[in-house]
């Protein structure tokens, strides 16, 4: 399966369930699941931090098209958010990938990317290795920084079309 322009929750579900049964990627024992929403930011509160709560952003590889035109354009800079805790024997992740506007209809309408399998599942073990290190203090971070990708930029980035870049938080930010 190539990279789509549509937005599949589901394929993210899928992914990270035969990451965790098959691959054994969280091993501990105990049991993970995702959900998403869509409106969450990077901020988190004194109270949330309490009960456990930490952030990783994650700059993906992403298709997208135009609900109004049907342009599509490939994104180096597809911010994706990770909000995730470990209480007792569960585990929780909440995910939010950010939309960006078309060009042509000049941010009038935000789309949601499309994914292919291979940029999934390299998110979701770049996920589990910050869970593997922040929830199980297991220091095998293997790949290191957020580096984790080969940045090819042919385009520049246009912020007034990122909804990760209106909300301060885009990957754009660490170049």
């Amino acid at each position: 399966m190539g990279s789509s322009t549509e937005w599949i929750p589901s394929l993210w579900m899928e992914i990270f369930d035969e990451l965790l049964d098959d691959d054994n990627e969280l091993d501990y024992g105990d049991s993970w699941t995702l959900n998403f929403n869509y409106s969450q930011t990077d901020e988190v509160t004194k109270e949330e931090r309490k009960r456990g709560w930490k952030v990783y952003s994650h700059c993906g590889f992403g298709k997208f098209q135009c609900d109004l035109c049907n342009k599509t354009w490939p994104s180096a800079r597809v911010m994706i958010l990770f909000r995730y805790r470990l209480r007792s024997d569960r585990g929780t992740v909440i995910m939010r990938p950010f939309r960006q506007a078309c060009r042509r209809c000049h941010g009038d309408s935000f789309v949601f990317p499309g994914f292919s399998e291979n940029e999934v599942e390299r998110a979701l073990l770049r996920l589990f290795s910050k869970i593997r290190k922040n929830c199980y203090d297991d220091e095998d971070d293997s790949d290191g920084g957020s580096a984790g990708s080969q940045k090819v930029f042919t385009k520049p980035h246009e912020k007034d079309l990122c909804e990760g870049c209106l909300q301060g938080i885009c990957c754009q930010d660490e170049d």
